[in-house]
């Protein structure tokens, strides 16, 4: 079969059809453009014929390449974390414009999955010691294996550790206070019907252990356990869903944070928000 041929009965987006044939394939736009008579390799034949069935039965295209890219750093990803998504960056964003860019800092990733968050911070901050946090075991290994490619091991800030538990309480006695606090967490309502549509990616991220009606059960214990261990005029930054913003900026107010706002993504929607701890 030549690469046009396949490239029109594969029945998937057209988009997602020239990333399988450059990742899996080889073929770039550009040749396939200049030669798509020219056939397949067998080998490669068969690979897209699989990736192409994933696709078509609903499995996202991230899951079906295994990796992501994400604030300029290409990350493995897998069914066990939830695929890193655009709009996160604005929260990298965010606590980038927050730390010095050679000072050391104190900063803690919770629900880190696939490390995303956290090694984009420790990328572009070398000297900040980072920590991230996870329920699951196998998203903790995952983030370790992303990190180990990623980052060097010598960047002054020493290598991200990662903490196995729920919330702050995986964090071991002598964890100490935190800069910077960072947080995508599950905030999806247990009856959203966007659920469906994200049924490839686990449930415990999407909606949490803590399933409720408004998707702030997560937030509101994150919140209550997070601000007591900032430090002084310490920041805590958190992503939330598109109609969230109001009800998190309330319960950031609740616990004695200040400066407390909310920052918008790409498309207008207040998708962050964050407060400081008082100074001293």
């Amino acid at each position: 079969m030549s690469r046009d041929e396949w490239l029109r009965a594969c029945g998937v987006e057209r988009a997602d059809a020239l990333v399988l044939l450059r990742e899996l394939a080889g073929v770039s736009r550009a040749a396939l453009l200049a030669h798509p008579e020219a056939a397949l390799e067998p080998r490669c034949l068969a690979q897209l014929e699989r990736a192409g069935a994933r696709l078509r039965a609903g499995e996202p295209l991230a899951y079906v390449l295994g990796w992501r890219e994400f604030y300029g750093l290409r990350l493995e990803v897998g069914p066990q974390v939830l695929i890193p998504r655009a709009d996160t960056e604005v929260l990298v964003e965010f606590a980038l414009a927050h730390l010095e860019p050679c000072g050391p800092a104190e900063v803690l990733d919770l629900g880190t999955g696939s490390g995303a968050i956290a090694i984009a911070i420790a990328h572009e901050r070398p000297a900040a010691r980072v920590q991230g946090v996870d329920t699951s075991a196998e998203a903790l290994e995952l983030a370790r294996r992303n990190a180990r490619r990623l980052l060097p091991a010598a960047r002054p800030g020493g290598v991200p550790l990662w903490h196995l538990g729920d919330w702050m309480q995986a964090l071991p006695p002598d964890a100490g206070d935190f800069d910077l606090i960072v947080s995508n967490p599950p905030y999806v309502a247990e009856d959203d019907p966007h659920l469906q549509a994200l049924r490839h990616e686990p449930a415990l991220a999407l909606v949490g252990g803590r399933a409720s009606a408004d998707g702030l059960a997560d937030i509101r214990l994150l919140v209550a356990q997070a601000a007591p261990r900032l430090r002084a005029r310490g920041w805590l930054a958190l992503e939330h869903g598109y109609d969230q913003a109001a009800a998190v900026r309330q319960l950031l107010l609740r616990v004695g944070l200040r400066e407390v706002h909310s920052l918008r993504d790409l498309a207008g929607i207040e998708r962050v928000s964050a407060g400081r701890a008082p100074g001293p």
